[in-house]
């Protein structure tokens, strides 16, 4: 076969691998990893309604162990086997990728003529030609860090104490609750409504508080308190992720900066509730061999709205992190 004949080969083959090798430069590691994860019940595959602190729609999940048309006991049931496990290969580390790139530039070759059991040259060639691609993604993941490092901190105001603030209207204030007359008006006629009041969001906030402090300590243990198994099996999977890279995530000084129901309902035995979250926070992952900062910044803020959902055991039990979506 010419040389040109398996010019095709070789851009296929690195198109995939390129594409392998850079899916973890683009993943962010607090806690959720910047992916929608989790349960809402049977309002799981259902968007929750938009708020004026998130009023764009919210991302599908990317993980659940909640099967469409199946609604989950949330609180107590663990994710299914394989489930967890199966979502998570969305979100692996650096080795697991380019093992996967090797395998798909392989494949992709051998397909087309010019695999890795094509022959001495042909070995010799694609080892070369991926050699060059794993150079090329890391020289992109070292820009994307430098892009990132230089984005604009978030002026650090005066922390408020507790920062639910009751209003007669849904106006964008400061704080949990804002949203919630609009919210409960969205809520679906199937659903029985359940009313939250200002001991509710302030156990939403300070949960967002505790979430973060567990996972910048890798404290499972913490995050089984406030958490479903669900959610912490998906945490364990991201914490293995980044061992996997020798990295660790912190996430401190954690303050909510505004926030509002999107929709509250009973079901089965359990209430949920859904809110939206706008926080800021210093974000940083760290190389556990250097203590040097790979990711984020130690310094400087950074902001982020994601919608959460909560659950309890209805009407007394603790308020447990169920979901975690991104919006836009």
């Amino acid at each position: 076969m010419s040389d040109p004949m398996r010019r095709p080969a070789f851009l296929l083959a690195a198109m995939a691998t390129l594409a392998f090798v850079l899916l973890p430069a683009f993943a962010e590691a607090r806690p959720g990893g910047r992916s929608s994860s989790g349960s809402r019940g049977s309002q799981t595959y259902s968007a929750p309604p938009p708020t004026q602190t998130a009023p764009g729609a919210a991302q599908r999940f990317d993980r659940t162990a909640t099967q469409p048309g199946t609604p989950s006991n949330a609180a107590t049931t663990a994710a299914r086997p394989g489930m967890a496990g199966a979502a998570a290969t969305q979100n692996r580390g650096f080795l697991g990728s380019f093992g996967g790139a090797l395998l798909m530039g392989g494949l992709i070759g051998g397909l087309l003529g010019y695999g890795l059991f094509a022959g001495g040259a042909g070995f010799g060639a694609i080892l070369g030609m991926l050699l060059q691609i794993a150079l090329i993604g890391l020289a992109v993941f070292f820009v994307i860090r430098l892009v990132r490092g230089r984005r604009p901190a978030v002026a650090a105001g005066p922390q408020q104490g507790y920062a639910f603030q009751a209003q007669p209207e849904p106006k964008a204030q400061g704080g949990l609750g804002g949203g919630m007359k609009g919210a409960m008006a969205a809520d679906k006629p199937a659903l029985a409504p359940v009313s939250i009041g200002p001991a509710d969001y302030k156990a939403f906030e300070q949960t967002l508080v505790e979430i973060n402090a567990a996972w910048s300590k890798r404290d499972l243990a913490g995050l089984r308190a406030i958490a479903t198994p669900e959610m912490v099996s998906y945490f364990a999977q991201d914490m293995r992720d980044l061992e996997a890279r020798n990295w660790r995530n912190e996430t401190r000084d954690v303050r909510l900066e505004q926030g509002d129901l999107s929709e509250a309902w009973a079901e089965e035995g359990q209430d949920y509730a859904t809110v939206a979250m706008r926080f800021s926070m210093l974000d940083a992952t760290f190389d556990n061999a250097t203590g040097a900062v790979v990711e984020g910044s130690t310094t400087e803020r950074q902001t982020a709205t994601e919608i959460w959902t909560f659950v309890r055991q209805a009407p007394a039990g603790r308020w447990m992190l169920s979901a975690i979506q991104q919006t836009g």
